[in-house]
């Protein structure tokens, strides 16, 4: 069973609906024994990185999360929650998660570089894979994923980075540590390439 962690950040709904069409049994839960049984977790989120942590500690799952992470449970961080996995954000002030060291920035596009270009980056956009992850098994050559952000992570260690994403300059797009897996982009507004990804992340045993 693989638990959707409800942070209130507004796109759980949708995952657990495109999980459910491709036969996988979940749940939308903040109780801290479903998220503990469950055999893979998924951390959503669209909005501002301080809402998310706030939402995060008022529904106390930081310790049920943590855990999660030591004893070697899969996790996806999808959008937010993927920028929720690093250290901190320029969005915000709060702490992140910490599970990776990286931070989370604002688009910057120098002066008359990248004319048409615009914050948010939104819509669709195809990822380079430059490590070889079962996260985008199948994906490798043909891809086209839905974003939506203003932001994206800049990683300390760049070999967590697996596959990059332009947008006016390369930007890491997924990222892996163990059994610790983010996306900046929607899988779940992706169509076939969306569920073909989310399969992967099902099947995955860390």
């Amino acid at each position: 069973m693989v638990a959707i962690i409800d942070c209130g950040m507004g796109n759980s709904g949708a995952i657990a609906n495109m999980l459910l069409h491709i036969g996988v049994e979940c749940s939308v839960s903040a109780e801290a024994s479903l998220i503990a049984s469950a055999s893979h977790i998924i951390l959503p989120g669209v909005g501002a990185f301080d809402s998310g942590m706030r939402q995060l500690h008022e529904r106390n799952l930081l310790p049920v999360l943590n855990s999660a992470i030591e004893r070697g449970k899969p996790i996806l961080g999808i959008c937010l929650g993927m920028q929720l996995m690093g250290e901190a954000s320029e969005e915000g002030t709060l702490p992140g998660l910490g599970w990776l060291k990286a931070h989370t920035v604002r688009f910057t596009f120098a002066d008359g570089a990248t004319p048409g270009l615009r914050v948010p980056h939104m819509g669709w956009n195809n990822v380079r894979v430059v490590q070889s992850t079962d996260l985008l098994r199948g994906l490798e050559h043909e891809n086209r994923f839905y974003f939506v952000h203003s932001f994206h992570m800049v990683a300390e260690d760049p070999s967590i980075i697996t596959a990059w994403t332009n947008h006016g300059y390369d930007f890491a797009a997924v990222v892996r540590r163990k059994n610790i897996f983010g996306v900046q982009f929607h899988p779940e507004k992706s169509h076939r390439f969306g569920m073909q990804l989310l399969k992967n992340f099902i099947q995955i045993q860390c």
